[in-house]
């Protein structure tokens, strides 16, 4: 079997490479592969099974995402010292405090206080969106969700969400030509994003407010408090990690009930009840980021392989979430699925996503909304992927919200 885990192409086409990934956790779980020298990629150990996906997250001392960063391309080392600011670029202890000092915008309380608003948005989004002939479901609905509480987040006037969403598509899509027309414009676009962070600092440190934004801004119990710059990196990542995860996270989990339409029919009889192992079957399912790097800091084993000191090692969510050792039936979309220890939001640690609570506060409200009020939604179209190797996007997803339920 040819073994390409990299090519945007082919996640543009057919999306993450699930056969590719089958036969690798049956024979080489961890395994050496090719690099791309045109594009200054070096061989990586690929990792594809769940236990080795966590065991690589949860070691950090040993699997660093400070030295060569957590994405996957090369960077001069100029641009990696600004890089290593960002919390998904460090290792603990800088990473440590920094997430102690965010954390406080996004403990289970805080973002329990969100849903009544949360509900409010995608009714009004499905109230725009309501008896309109065409409806795109990336554009009308996944996309401006967590752009709407973003915005609630830090406080941010609304009719920012289109800045906000032009700034993710072009630094997530620096390879899709529909997004990005350089891959210079997703640096462009990083600036932009830095800042509008700075003058919203500014902003609340002149009026805060009742928002994420202001309470970052504030010392914490022990006196520490974010740097002007530490704050302008968190909204980027806000911006983008907030934004895109939810976003792809729906718009695959929307894909997947139109491929398995009895288990629609599920949520639609039982929308209050069934929504929440809902959300996290759809994380599974889409696994919306596909890869995060790491770089060996010693001499190890992992999966019976040697790993030498300074190697790249890459693990991949997709793969790791249809591991047949760990889920029942894995290539089977179901609703209903618990216990249900998928890793899409990160393999345990250091880096386990911070907004995960908030990801499936959305997704829940979300498909129960949708369940309720357009139980007879039907795709239109094909979907369009994102040609990225690091997010499994979907560009767009023609729907009819209220096509019948049977072909007149």
């Amino acid at each position: 079997m040819i073994i390409n885990l990299v090519d945007p192409d082919g996640y543009a086409k057919n999306g993450a490479p699930h056969g590719q990934f089958r036969w690798l956790r049956a024979n080489e779980p961890v395994y050496r592969h090719h690099g791309d020298l045109t594009r200054d990629w070096p061989d990586f150990w690929a990792v594809t099974r769940h236990e080795h996906v966590v065991q690589v997250s949860r070691n950090p001392a040993l699997f660093s995402s400070h030295r060569k960063l957590a994405l996957f391309d090369e960077l001069p080392e100029a641009e990696r010292e600004v890089q290593r600011m960002m919390m998904i670029n460090q290792d603990p202890p800088d990473h440590t405090r920094r997430r102690s000092l965010v954390n406080r915008g996004f403990t289970p309380r805080m973002i329990a206080k969100l849903e009544k608003h949360i509900q409010e948005i995608c009714e009004m989004l499905l109230d725009d969106v309501d008896r309109r002939p065409e409806v795109d479901f990336v554009r009308d609905v996944a996309a401006p969700l967590p752009l709407y509480v973003i915005c609630e987040l830090l406080g941010a006037p609304v009719e920012d969400r289109d800045k906000l969403f032009n700034w993710s598509n072009r630094m997530i899509g620096s390879e899709d030509p529909d997004y990005s027309a350089a891959p210079e414009d997703g640096m462009a676009a990083a600036t932009e994003i830095y800042s509008y962070a700075a003058r919203l600092a500014a902003e609340r440190r002149e009026n805060p407010r009742d928002d994420i934004a202001s309470r970052l801004l504030r010392p914490d119990e022990n006196g520490e408090t974010l740097s002007d710059e530490e704050f302008n990196l968190f909204v980027m990542l806000l911006v983008v990690a907030g934004n895109e995860t939810t976003r792809n996270a729906a718009s695959g989990g929307m894909l997947a009930f139109f491929d398995n339409p009895a288990q629609w029919d599920r949520l639609v009889a039982d929308p209050a009840g069934l929504a929440a192992t809902a959300a996290d079957e759809i994380v599974r399912w889409g696994s919306p980021v596909n890869m995060f790097r790491r770089t060996a800091t010693a001499d190890t084993v992992l999966g019976d392989q040697k790993i030498s000191e300074g190697d790249k090692v890459v693990v991949f969510y997709p793969s790791a979430n249809r591991d047949e050792s760990v889920f029942d039936s894995p290539e089977v979309f179901d609703i209903t699925r618990d216990p249900n220890p998928h890793i899409g939001f990160g393999g345990g640690g250091a880096h386990f996503c911070l907004g995960n609570h908030l990801a499936k506060l959305e997704l829940r409200v979300l498909f129960e909304t949708l369940a309720r009020r357009f139980p007879h939604i039907r795709q239109t179209g094909e979907a369009r992927r994102l040609r990225s190797n690091f997010i499994n996007g979907i560009k767009t997803l023609p729907v009819d919200l209220r096509q019948s339920s049977s072909p007149s």
